[in-house]
């Protein structure tokens, strides 16, 4: 009888352990809830409290799916058109900060394509992005890069702009030619706009925030995965900086503990205020509160950094 009892105090114990681990295991290693409600950092009322300018100003948006808005529940939804317009149901911090209530004169045209690349992306400027008036100042917002880094999902033998499972060493020319490029993209933009214009950059974030366990997201693993990252973004900044009217837009940065891992409150990317995933059914794209977010981030960059608040673009 005493064996009998040890012995169903050994199958209870293992079997509590087994429910505990498959639990924890589900919880936190498998669930991913996106939340509700408003995502990513307050944006401050005073700056749209007043007119900015008379001026024309136009929006183009340029770049992959991002900007494109893959992802967003509605067309309204996107990052391109809430930076643009309240959307009818717009979270209430944030009704009337956007820029058609503080541009009197503003268009838009969005140029973004889904699956683009930073190649691509060279080419719609080319081919696309026509030449304005000088009284037209430019506004831009962009997202590109992260195309070249994520495809062909390891299914084909990485090469330029589909460079996923390359090593480092091999990566180096083609994040050179990425540099050459988007350096060639920022020029080509500004001569299109010869009354000015500003460049909003966004850098590119990591759904895996930052372990760099590419089969957390599906994929296949990726041992330079975080390094050739870490050099596009870099690359970014160094092109950023090398122009006064380039600015990064911290996507990166914003998106850290959203991602794969966003339950597990062990890692110093963990969001105590807020530890939900913000990307799309496709992994690679926002979701509706990561677009949220987005076009925070880039609100907040307009109103640190544009001349438009100052009148300073007054040509």
């Amino acid at each position: 009888m005493k064996f009998f009892r040890k012995r169903l105090f050994v199958l209870f114990a293992t079997g509590t352990m087994l429910v505990l681990t498959a639990v924890f295991y589900i919880q936190f290693m498998l669930l991913r809830p996106i939340g509700s409600g408003p995502a990513g950092p307050q944006v401050d009322r005073e700056p749209f409290s007043k007119q900015w300018t008379e001026r024309p100003v136009r929006i183009v948006g340029i770049g992959d799916s991002i900007t494109a808005g893959l992802g967003a529940r509605s067309k309204d939804h996107t990052f391109f058109n809430r930076l643009i317009k309240n959307p009818d149901d717009e979270y209430t911090d944030m009704q009337g900060r956007c820029l058609a209530s503080v541009l009197t004169n503003l268009e838009q045209e969005n140029l973004a394509v889904s699956g683009s690349t930073s190649r691509d992306h060279l080419t719609v400027i080319e081919e696309r992005l026509k030449v304005h008036d000088p009284k037209v100042f430019g506004l831009v917002v962009m997202t590109t890069g992260g195309n070249d880094l994520i495809h062909n999902y390891g299914r084909s033998p990485p090469k330029e702009c589909a460079m996923y499972g390359a090593t480092l060493i091999q990566a180096e020319p083609w994040i050179d030619a990425y540099r050459a490029r988007l350096n060639d993209m920022l020029g080509k933009i500004e001569a299109c706009f010869p009354g000015g214009c500003e460049i909003y950059l966004g850098d590119i974030y990591d759904p895996t925030d930052g372990v760099g366990d590419a089969p957390s997201v599906y994929l296949p693993a990726w041992p330079d995965g975080l390094a050739i990252h870490a050099k596009y973004n870099a690359v970014i900044a160094e092109c950023a900086k090398s122009r006064t009217n380039v600015h990064v837009v911290p996507l990166h940065r914003t998106f850290l503990g959203h991602g794969a891992h966003c339950r597990q409150f062990w890692r110093a990317s963990y969001v105590k205020e807020d530890p939900y995933y913000w990307f799309y059914e496709n992994i690679e794209d926002p979701n509706d509160r990561g677009y949220d977010a987005i076009r925070r981030v880039f609100l907040r960059a307009i109103v640190d950094h544009s001349v438009l608040l100052d009148g300073l673009a007054t040509r």
